[in-house]
């Protein structure tokens, strides 16, 4: 019964996000494509970069940081947004967290199109066997935000005041990883530790190794994703059980 309650909010996510739009979901290309661009100009002069080689690689960071911002921030307000649903029926609350990653995942794909396409134009000597593992970063992504989004939804709900603080705290994490900076800008800086102690730069290797530089990602790279995944995921247990039977009187 659940299975079909968080597809129905999924698709119904899906089509208000393009109701009554002209170019429907070609936003989802277009959008980062048009944000790639901007910041490519400029970020290819400061960093004297080709920038036909260099938006690829802020693409890649934006489609994937993007989806992690939309779901955390998206799921802080899960529950307070579902209040109605949650005070009528007794599904897991965690599906209402799911609906954003879903359908989150596919904006990600279709941006990914996107990102797939300028490669082949610009360096089509990087296509593969390789970009198979490219692919597993739906899974992994989704292992990761699921629970940090379900998390977060746990403490707005008792704490309005999180969705504000998330803003600067995402923020934070952007800062301190390669999203738009190259990973030599932070090596050069002699700061491998925000490399490679961070999920988030591992997580966008998985995309950018095969990509970008046509290589396989180090199993260095799922390892740090898949330990992210798993102690979110136990985190957000621990806190479920206590918290699930409370957030109803906090709604």
């Amino acid at each position: 019964m659940a299975r079909y309650f968080w597809v129905h909010l999924m698709m119904s996510d899906l089509r208000a996000r393009w109701r009554r739009s002209f170019f429907g979901i070609f936003w989802s290309m277009l959008q980062p494509l048009g944000l790639t661009i901007l910041i490519s100009i400029v970020f290819s002069r400061i960093f004297k970069s080709s920038i036909a080689e260099y938006a690829p690689y802020i693409l890649s960071g934006v489609i994937i940081w993007e989806y992690i911002v939309f779901n955390v921030t998206g799921g802080a307000l899960a529950f307070v947004q579902a209040d109605a649903y949650i005070k009528q029926t007794r599904h897991p609350l965690a599906i209402y967290t799911l609906r954003n990653v879903l359908s989150g995942m596919i904006i990600l794909a279709l941006a990914g199109v996107s990102l797939i396409g300028w490669v082949l134009v610009v360096m089509p000597q990087n296509f593969g066997w390789c970009w198979l593992a490219a692919l597993s970063v739906f899974p992994l992504i989704g292992m990761i935000v699921w629970p940090w989004a379900t998390m977060m939804a746990y403490f707005s709900a008792r704490f309005r005041d999180l969705p504000h603080a998330l803003g600067l705290i995402l923020q934070a994490i952007w800062f301190v990883s390669p999203v738009y900076f190259e990973a030599s800008v932070f090596r050069n800086g002699n700061l491998h530790v925000l490399l490679d102690y961070n999920p988030i730069y591992h997580l966008l290797q998985i995309v950018r190794a095969p990509l970008l530089h046509g290589e396989w990602p180090t199993a260095a790279n799922y390892l740090w994703c898949l330990a992210a995944a798993f102690i979110l995921a136990g985190v957000t247990i621990v806190v479920g059980r206590r918290a699930e039977k409370r957030v109803i009187f906090y709604l």
